[in-house]
């Protein structure tokens, strides 16, 4: 049985054990891979149905910026139905990154199926090991933080600390003191 997408595993274990051989091969490959290669900060986990790699609200207490009860995902792996994929955010979103990951990918003359922040993959050796290897070691905890941080800035949306801090608009507020002393006039 190979797992949906949203697999209901509660541990990495779990996920695992529920895989064909060869998928689970390949995946604890990719997962040895990962974790030689991950900064300390970040933690493994279940995330989205998949095995993640993620900065916990420990480090950043505001979450991922669409659900912030979830930890900040930063990678993930998994076995969909017509083929296995490492989700990299930090390629996502870094286009410098990006750029690098896929000269890197090239040289090695293997094949690059990649999506948005997927990579697909058939089996072991369609993957760089070394190459994926580098590109999450060249993205600590930090310089990940700081990066999501300014693409929520320049794309307009805010962590929790972001909308805490942010300034208030004196028009809205002078309207609000406006109807406020409306209000308590009337009352009197």
């Amino acid at each position: 049985m190979i797992p949906p997408m949203q697999s209901k595993a509660k541990t990495v274990k779990e996920y695992l054990d529920a895989l064909p051989e060869d998928r689970r091969k390949a995946l604890q490959a990719v997962r040895k891979v990962i974790k030689a290669n991950l900064d300390k900060g970040y933690k493994e986990g279940m995330q989205y149905g998949m095995i993640g790699y993620f900065v916990p609200h420990s480090i950043f207490p505001d979450g991922y910026h669409c659900d912030p009860n979830e930890p900040l995902p930063f990678a993930s792996i998994a076995s969909q139905k017509n083929h296995m994929a490492i989700y990299m955010m930090c390629v996502y979103s870094d286009p410098k990154l990006q750029e690098w990951f896929k000269k890197a990918w090239a040289k090695t003359g293997k094949k690059l199926d990649m999506g948005k922040s997927c990579v697909r993959f058939k089996k072991i050796e369609d993957l760089p090991l070394e190459v994926i290897g580098e590109v999450l070691r060249r993205v600590p905890v930090k310089k990940y933080i700081d990066h999501y941080e300014s693409v929520l800035k320049t794309t307009g949306r805010r962590s929790k600390k972001q909308s805490a801090a942010k300034p208030k608009d004196s028009k809205t507020e002078s309207k609000k003191q406006s109807a406020k002393s409306k209000s308590a006039a009337k009352k009197k």
